[in-house]
């Protein structure tokens, strides 16, 4: 039996090791050891819905470019339906939902090319806008960064949404609001990831 006046103590915390890109993307590390790297296919060919490519920065508290962050993807699929055996219709074929990128080692410019997700239900019978969930980690971080990303041309949607309306102030709901350029192959969102300081995004205690 423990003696009862014995207290084990929490484990310390560490952010994310210099290697996180070899052990979790190896490939953009030029190490090819995969047939099929993880968190490539968010959205394959065969999904249905507008393609979409989603590009931005990680920036630090100084302004300057977070060259090591890794960030992870998930979201609904354009009819508003997750990747999951237990979400209320059936999984789309070829709809992964999931993805995992890397900002450039030099510029701290990440992307990601997926399809436009659709609104989804919430609590209590409430709609949430169409947005994509983004968790951010890197070295200096100890715990994974949570935020959401909406777009700028779900106007109606975005102001009915019952998390955006939890933000306060209301102008801080500007760091989750994507932008939309449209004249490229396929629509581009804007989207640049402030870690702290003056236009800090918004992250999420869940």
């Amino acid at each position: 039996m423990c003696d009862p006046q014995i207290y084990l103590h929490e484990t310390a915390s560490q952010t994310a090791g210099p290697y996180v890109h070899i052990g979790l993307v190896p490939s953009d590390t030029g190490i090819e050891i995969y047939t099929h790297e993880l968190g490539r296919d968010i959205a394959g060919p065969n999904a249905g819905g507008e393609r979409i490519r989603v590009e931005g920065r990680l920036i630090d508290g100084n302004g300057a470019a977070l060259k090591d962050g890794l960030i992870e993807v998930w979201q609904a699929n354009a009819g508003g339906i997750y990747a999951h055996p237990e979400s209320n219709g059936e999984v789309e074929e070829d709809f992964r939902g999931w993805g995992r990128v890397i900002a450039d080692f030099d510029s701290g410019e990440w992307s990601f090319e997926t399809v436009k997700p659709g609104a989804v239900p919430g609590r209590s019978g409430a709609v949430q806008a169409p947005h994509i969930s983004l968790w951010i980690v890197a070295r200096g971080i100890n715990i994974g960064l949570n935020t959401r990303l909406y777009f700028d041309d779900e106007g109606a949607a975005n102001d009915a949404d019952p998390v955006l309306g939890r933000v306060d102030p209301p102008h801080r709901r500007d760091t989750l609001i994507a932008n939309r350029d449209g004249s490229g192959r396929i629509p581009v969102y804007r989207f640049d990831i402030r870690l702290q300081g003056d236009g800090e995004t918004v992250f999420f205690d869940i």
